[in-house]
């Protein structure tokens, strides 16, 4: 079967509250299969899960670094909960997303700083626990996060993605070595992003898994200046039909034919969540 996975959109996001039926169906006639739907906090978990069952697509659970600050102390539990409760859904494909964050400045400084990395590395543990894989937030924190799974996992290999990969390639292979792959979306469609299309460009084809992070990170085509937005000019909605698109930058940066990049990136996908097979028969 053909098709295109985005393995990271938030059609849980309030930009999608009025019209995420008639947004995933515009992803499918445009030749994306299937989409993963990572949480970001645990008052979303119902949401992503009920979206996943209504589409076909796959959720992840998982607290966020940009949302520590107002969970409680017992969301890591409820988070547990979840998890077990729904070990047999075949949607639910990873712990996510997850991370770390160091461009934020309230997250670099006590005590957040150190609340998230308490979240991450509990969660890290629960992915262990469960036997899922995780779905990485890296912004600015690939070394960190590195070490995080080499503690938690304790020699052993990881199955996840590194999403919206944006680290030297010396950090790519890190991951990769561990048993990541790397999410590439909107922002290598970007002609000044030089070192991430280069990256997108040289790593091994099987390393590579694609995403839109939609409505977040819109590729260039949907991108507006402070300027333009000041003249009321509205910067386009990132959705998950805008994945094929940025797979044809990615493919000429690459030199590959689309139903090449496609093939791999979709079996790339299911090796980084082995429970995508199980989720749809367009999988298969």
């Amino acid at each position: 079967m053909t098709g295109w996975i985005d393995t990271h959109c938030h059609l849980d996001a309030p930009e999608f509250a009025a019209d995420a039926a008639a947004v995933r169906a515009r992803a499918r006639e445009r030749g994306v299969v299937h989409c993963v739907l990572p949480a970001v906090q645990v008052a979303h978990f119902t949401d992503v899960r009920r979206l996943a069952h209504a589409f076909g697509d796959s959720y992840a659970l998982g607290i966020h670094p940009l949302y520590v600050k107002q969970a409680q102390d017992e969301d890591l539990a409820r988070l547990d909960a979840a998890l077990a409760e729904h070990r047999d859904d075949p949607h639910l494909v990873a712990v996510g997303e997850i991370g770390l964050d160091y461009f934020v400045p309230e997250l670099c400084e006590s005590p957040l700083r150190e609340r998230q990395e308490h979240f991450y590395l509990e969660q890290l543990r629960l992915a262990c626990q469960h036997g899922l894989p995780v779905i990485l937030h890296v912004r600015r924190s690939a070394d960190m996060l590195l070490k995080g799974l080499r503690a938690v996992g304790n020699g052993k290999p990881w199955q996840g993605i590194a999403h919206a990969f944006n680290g030297s390639p010396q950090q790519a292979q890190a991951f990769i070595a561990l048993g990541f792959k790397l999410g590439f979306g909107g922002a290598l469609t970007y002609e000044r992003a030089q070192n991430l299309r280069r990256l997108a460009a040289e790593l091994p084809l099987e390393a590579i898994v694609l995403e839109t992070d939609a409505p977040d990170m819109p590729p260039h085509w949907l991108y507006t200046t402070a300027e333009q937005r000041a003249t009321g000019e509205a910067q386009g909605r990132n959705e998950p039909g805008e994945l094929p698109r940025i797979a044809e930058v990615l493919a000429g940066l690459r030199g590959l034919d689309l139903a090449t990049l496609e093939r791999q990136t979709r079996e790339n996908a299911k090796a980084a969540l082995p429970r995508l097979r199980m989720a749809s028969a367009s999988l298969a």
